[in-house]
Formats: structure tokens, sequence, C-alpha cells
């Protein structure tokens, strides 16, 4: 089992790493505009999302910003923090990644049954719902219901 799930997350990371790069974009890069297509969260929690420490985050964003794909605002909870949101240029950018991303996924569960596929889908979701919540990141509660695409932080 471990071999095998390390072969599909090299699976998986290099079709999300082609296809980031045929968008000019890295993959931790595709990640945050991921994350920020359902939520506005602080610099301090696209640290916990994308598990970097806040400086790291604070250049990504800062590259991100200066590509017009994502803004900064006043956090509306605390005036000394900032909340990071999405761009209409940053929505258009990882819907296009998305679509890309979901035909290469399909070609690789392409052997799978319909049963195996939502069998599939249900246990990943299940492991990445619990690594996120062993990481202190309630990713089920963070997002709204009818989000459902990917790339998200590291598994989501």
């Amino acid at each position: 089992m471990v071999d095998a799930l390390a072969q599909l997350t090299f699976a998986i990371q290099g079709v999300l790493g082609r296809i980031a790069a045929a968008h000019d974009l890295s993959i931790i890069q595709a990640r945050l505009l991921g994350i920020l297509r359902d939520r506005r969260p602080t610099i301090n929690g696209l640290a916990e999302f994308l598990q970097l420490d806040k400086s790291s985050v604070t250049g990504l964003v800062d590259r991100a910003q200066d590509r017009g794909l994502v803004k900064r605002t006043a956090s509306t909870l605390d005036r000394r923090s900032v909340q990071v949101s999405i761009t209409a240029s940053g929505r258009e950018l990882i819907d296009r990644v998305t679509v890309a991303f979901e035909a290469e996924i399909e070609v690789l569960v392409a052997d799978l049954s319909p049963a195996q596929r939502t069998r599939l889908s249900a246990m990943a979701s299940t492991m990445a719902i619990a690594d996120a919540r062993s990481r202190g990141v309630d990713i089920a509660a963070a997002r709204p219901a009818s989000a459902n695409r990917v790339p998200r932080a590291g598994h989501h």
C-alpha cells in the first residue's frame, strides 16, 4: 500500500507540475490559487494550509500580487492582519489549470469502474481531511460544501 500511494503521489504531482508550468505557475502557486478560490484566509491561515512558514507565504503572495492574481485586504477579524483573496485574473487562471488537471486525472482513473472511482474519491477525501485535522486545519469547515474541485493545499 505504501509503495502504491507513493507512486500515485508521484504521478499526480507530475501531472500538476506539468500543467502548472504550462500556465507559468509553480505547483505551490497553483495550490495558493486553488485555496483562494473559495476562501479569504490571512497569511497565517495560508501558512497552515500550505505547510510553509509565514515569511515564505508572504513572498509567495507578494509575487502573485505582482502578477495581478491575488490581492490583500484589511482583515475583518483582526486589524493587524490582512486577508488574501483571488482576483478575476487569478480565478480565470486557476480555472484553466483545474480543467486541464481534471482532464489528466480522468486519464489516470480511466481503468477504474464508476464504483471504484466513487470509493477512491471517498477514501482520498477522508485521508485528506484527517491529515489536515492532524495539523490543526479543518478543511471541511473552511470551505463551502459546494467547493469540491482540486488542486488544494497539498491534497485539497
